[in-house]
Formats: structure tokens, sequence, C-alpha cells
């Protein structure tokens, strides 16, 4: 069984600069990488800025506008390697804390990454045959159905929710010194999501995980689904891709509610490996 009480140390917050309210009354959720600061707040733009406005992409680059944040331009600009690419190569800009960017700095969009490249113009088709008028299925005959492409098995836990807390980001709140999964920015009450087939380890209390899920997989890999308001699945249960298997909430260890996402090499606590990248290897992107 999974280790208790590990997930953060008891009476710790998780501060970061901007919090995310989620329902009326909610908590403040801390927010990581959650943009840049407003105008009013950030240090006066370079005069480049007024050739490229803020928001807009210039020749090599990116001027930051309000309310920007690495993973929206990444995501915008097609970066190939997302935000910690970005984060890197504009590491002298941005500074040591990449949840902190502001309106104005200028971000270079690597060579390469930053634009798909245009397609090439198309070659004239060659003017199609004929085709032959469709035969009448006999009466009495049933069409067998088309064959329906198969995905690749695997799914986002809560769609195209934001991300909060990276995984592995450092500090003391956490017991392992860093955050053994990634938070996805829901309020209570959203629907919660198989990303794979499997069977359900384990469903309820769970010390500072609150209310969780553990789900192993085929390849032997465990998922983990955190601070739910209640789990809708139990232990020995099959659960299917895309399956709701609970609601998320604000229990255990939380300054808010959102969804805590691990995958675990084991059931126990302290097994994790990156979500992001774990999930892009099935095809699922961010």
């Amino acid at each position: 069984m999974p280790a208790k009480g590990q997930h953060r140390k008891t009476g710790l917050s998780r501060l970061t600069r901007i919090c995310v309210v989620a329902g009326t009354g909610a908590a403040a959720l801390a927010v990581p990488l959650v943009g840049a600061a407003t105008a009013s707040a950030a240090p006066a733009a370079p005069a480049s800025a007024t050739t490229h406005p803020a928001g807009h992409a210039k020749p090599g680059g990116y001027v930051v506008a309000p309310g920007d944040t690495l993973s929206k331009i990444a995501r915008t600009h097609h970066v190939v390697g997302g935000w910690h690419r970005l984060y890197q190569e504009n590491k002298a800009v941005i500074g040591a804390d990449p949840n902190l960017i502001r309106p104005g700095e200028h971000l270079v969009l690597h060579p390469g990454t930053a634009q798909k490249p245009a397609a090439a113009p198309a070659k004239p088709a060659a003017a199609p045959a004929p085709a032959p008028a469709a035969k009448a299925a006999p009466v009495g005959v049933e069409l067998a159905a088309k064959p329906v492409a198969a995905d690749s098995g695997y799914t986002k836990p809560v769609g195209d929710a934001a991300i909060g807390t990276p995984y592995h980001a450092e500090g003391s709140m956490w017991s392992s010194g860093y955050h053994t999964g990634v938070d996805f920015l829901v309020g209570s009450g959203t629907p919660v999501h198989a990303v794979a087939a499997g069977t359900v380890y384990s469903a309820g209390a769970d010390g500072a995980y609150g209310n969780d899920v553990i789900i192993k997989h085929a390849d032997g890999k465990y998922t983990l689904y955190g601070h739910l308001t209640q789990p809708l699945v139990s232990a020995g249960q099959t659960v299917t891709e895309g399956q709701e298997i609970g609601i998320s909430g604000a229990t255990g260890n939380v300054t808010g509610p959102h969804l805590h996402f691990e995958v675990r090499t084991t059931p126990s606590y302290g097994s994790d490996i990156d979500p992001i990248a774990y999930l892009a290897s099935h095809g699922v992107t961010f």
C-alpha cells in the first residue's frame, strides 16, 4: 500500500507568486508557471517593445504580454520541447524563477523550433477517373460497419486543464524535497478520468493525498489521482481508458482545489517518474 502522509509535510503551505481561486469561497491555490506579472507591477518594457508590441512574435523572438505563461507561449508558437526548452533558451532574461515572466521581456524562440514550416505548394492533381456507380445493397443484407481507427490507448486525466506546479519543483513543503507529480488546475467537482485501462489498486483516504485512486496499467506502471472529493471506483475494479474514476476536490494537504497526478513504477511513495513525459511517450501531449 502507498505510504501514508508523505506527500507533503504537515502544516506547511505551498505558496507561490500567483493563486488561482476555484469556485465561490474556495481557498487560493498556488500556481507556478502562471504568467507574466501585470503591467503596473512590471519593469518598463525595453524600447524595442514599441516596435514589436507585447504578445507578438518579432523576428527570431517574442515580446511577453500581460497574462502570458511559458507554457502558453510554447504551445502557441509550437516550441519543440515545450516550456522547459523555452525557459532554458531564455534563462538569462527570465532569471532563476521560471514562474515569473514580465510584460515587455524579449524571449528567443529557438531557430528551427518556434514555427512550423509552411507546407510546400501542392502539385496539381491529375483529373480523377469517374468513380463507378455504387451498387445498391440487396434487400435484407446488412452493410458491414467501417473499422474505427485505434487511438494510443491513453488520454488526459482532466482534459485541457492548465498545469500548475510541475513535476520535480523543489521546496521544503514536500517530504521528498520536490513535487512528486504534476498539479492540474481544476475546481472541485471536475470529473477525473483514468488515463489508460487498468485495475484499481486502491481507492480512498491516503494521508496527505486526501482521497485518491491508484490504478495499475498493463505496462506495469501505476497512476495516482489525488485530493479527490470522492473516488467513484473501488480496489480490484477494472477500468477503461477515459472512464470517470473520481471527482476533483481539495482533500488532504492542499491550499486549494486541484488534481495531483502521479506516475509510479510501484504503488508506493518515492517511485515516481515524470508524468508528462510518460503520457507523451504514449502520444498524449500538453
